[in-house]
């Protein structure tokens, strides 16, 4: 999923208030009124637009609900595997870890001396009931796979899988929150619930909740040391009205860190006296998500593949990167893998770019093949009913507003009635999980790592849906269902032989571009602003240790806010 953006006319009242708190900010307290504020406090806007809707800390929920500090800054997994390059999984809770020949079993040393935020010890037994919490519970676990974790002595755990498993090493190192079994092993569903006071081994610990402003503090018994202890006293996590504002609190001070799609970045880099930086990390595909299977209750004419093939043509991309993305965003590929990323895993060499320009006439074509006829408003009519879809997006995210629109004018060209429907944040979300909806803005994440693996699995898995009012169980909110496509996430999941993945790869990519469940548009900007006046050490171009988006669930939150330091 894809949190962002920004603020308004009831922001300048927000933003004063906001300065006036952090510039009370003490080195024991938050509000103590201390003189060493601008070096204990920093301030992150994740893109929640409007209020918080409640202290969600519960990072089994599988709605997407909780809040963003949950994964990687309360709560830990075994190892880092950092998505903005090439780098070796990094030890956090885990220190090491070895697969046997035939990868059917996963050993990993637990490190030691670690204590949860109350001052209890994480030990390896906290470990194991950890992975098989998330092994035994089918809400938890969409792997297709059960494990069973046991205690090989006081520093070690095994995983011990049915068949080969290589390609689950990701997702279960390195996004499995090791819990407190004392706490967790009392409650029913783990799925359910704010845990609203959570305890967690990361390097910040839950203060304070208000509808605008979540507070963490440091973790007192926090295992790292040195460079890997945190240096910043206090985190708040704000809310801004709308996305206008955060240029605005980024220019004063009011954040430190933010993921916003700002159109004029460049220029207030320039104009900031070096107060001010930002990195780029483009990796989600960009596209219209349509609920795509009708025999899962979905209704619309975006349950014809023809329909969605128009769609596909009848986009100028280069528009809408211009207009909408001011030139940040980067060609999308039908595969839904960036391709600068995963060029060598997209198999067939015309899958590897979709068209930057609009191709009317083919996008009318494909749909007259299909049966239907220009109606006397200048749009395509079949069986009585003219070719009409809705498109939700979220209201205050910008970029995407402004794409929706230009995108409605497009397929206006090609005898496509669209209408736009901007809606609260919570609303656009729950409409995806639930299936009511016809088409909908959003971004395809890349998932634990850069193997494809993942985002298919997330993303076009059939396992991991449900019918049309029923929660979707993963990212797979579109209810596309493909038996080959099924059939081939599967055997992916237990290879690691590269012509066998290959092999799969194609079969996933052809289906995709063919019955295209998810419309490409672009990669989209990854932009993370920096103001440099608090702390330093922030994620750069030239240093992305951890990939730096400070929404949508990323692990590498926690290693970012214990590297900074402050001024």
């Amino acid at each position: 999923m894809r949190p962002f953006k920004r603020q308004t006319v009831a922001s300048v009242a927000l933003l004063a208030a906001l300065t006036l708190t952090l510039g009370a900010c003490g080195a024991d307290n938050p509000d103590d009124g201390g003189s060493t504020a601008a070096s204990t406090s920093v301030s992150v806007f994740t893109g929640q637009v409007g209020d918080f809707t409640a202290p969600n800390f519960n990072p089994f929920n599988t709605t997407g609900s909780f809040l963003q500090p949950t994964q990687g800054v309360i709560y830990e997994a075994l190892f880092y595997y950092n998505i903005a390059r090439a780098d070796d999984p990094r030890p956090v809770l885990g220190t090491a870890f070895e697969w046997n020949q035939d990868g059917t079993v996963l050993t990993v040393e637990v490190r030691q001396g670690v204590k949860f935020s109350d001052g209890s010890p994480m030990t390896v037994d906290d470990v194991v009931f950890s992975l098989d919490l998330v092994s035994g519970n089918q809400a938890l676990n969409t792997s297709g796979q059960v494990w069973q974790t046991a205690k090989v002595d006081d520093q070690t755990v095994s995983l011990t899988f049915p068949k080969p498993a290589f390609t689950l090493e990701a997702q279960i190192l390195g996004r499995e929150p090791i819990v407190p079994q004392s706490i967790w092993r009392d409650i029913a569903d783990p799925t359910a619930g704010t845990n609203d006071s959570p305890v967690g081994t990361g390097p910040y610990m839950f203060s304070e909740y208000t509808p605008q402003a979540i507070i963490l503090q440091k973790n007192p018994n926090y295992w790292g040391s040195g460079a890997e202890a945190p240096a910043i006293e206090y985190v708040r996590y704000i809310s801004l009205a709308n996305a206008d504002a955060a240029t605005t609190a980024l220019q004063q001070g009011v954040t430190d860190w933010q993921g916003s799609f700002l159109p004029t970045l460049k220029d207030l880099i320039a104009e900031s006296n070096g107060t001010l930086s930002y990195s780029n990390t483009p990796q989600a595909t960009t596209g219209l998500f349509t609920c795509s299977n009708a025999a899962l209750g979905c209704t619309g004419p975006q349950t014809d593949p023809a329909v969605r093939q128009a769609m596909y043509y009848a986009m100028d991309r280069s528009q809408l990167n211009t207009q909408a993305a001011a030139g940040f965003s980067l060609p999308a590929s039908p595969t839904l893998l960036p391709n600068f990323i995963n060029q060598a895993e997209i198999i067939d060499p015309a899958h590897q770019e979709v068209p930057q320009t609009a191709d009317l006439p083919r996008a009318k074509s494909i749909l007259e093949q299909a049966g239907w006829t220009m109606g006397p408003e200048g749009y395509y009519v079949k069986d009585g009913q003219t070719l009409e879809m809705t498109l939700n997006d979220v209201s205050g995210w910008t970029d995407y507003n402004t794409m929706c629109e230009l995108i409605a004018g497009q397929f206006k060209a090609a005898g496509i009635k669209l209408t736009v429907n901007h809606v609260a944040q919570n609303q656009w979300s729950q409409a995806e999980v639930s299936g009511n909806f016809q088409l909908s803005m959003n971004s395809v994440n890349m998932g634990a790592s850069s193997n494809p693996y993942y985002a298919y699995n997330l993303y076009v898995n059939g396992v991991g849906t449900r019918p049309v009012g029923e929660a979707a169980v993963t990212t797979n909110t579109l209810r596309y269902q493909n038996p080959a496509v099924d059939a081939a996430v599967a055997t992916l999941a237990s290879t690691n032989d590269l012509e066998e993945m290959r092999a799969q790869y194609a079969i996933i990519q052809d289906a995709l571009a063919a019955d295209l469940p998810i419309i490409p548009i672009y990669v989209n900007s990854a932009l993370c602003e920096y103001n440099l006046t608090h702390a330093t050490g922030w994620p750069s171009q030239d240093n992305l240790y951890a990939f730096p988006l400070p929404w949508g669930g990323n692990w590498g939150t926690g290693i970012v806010l214990r590297t900074i330091r402050p001024v």
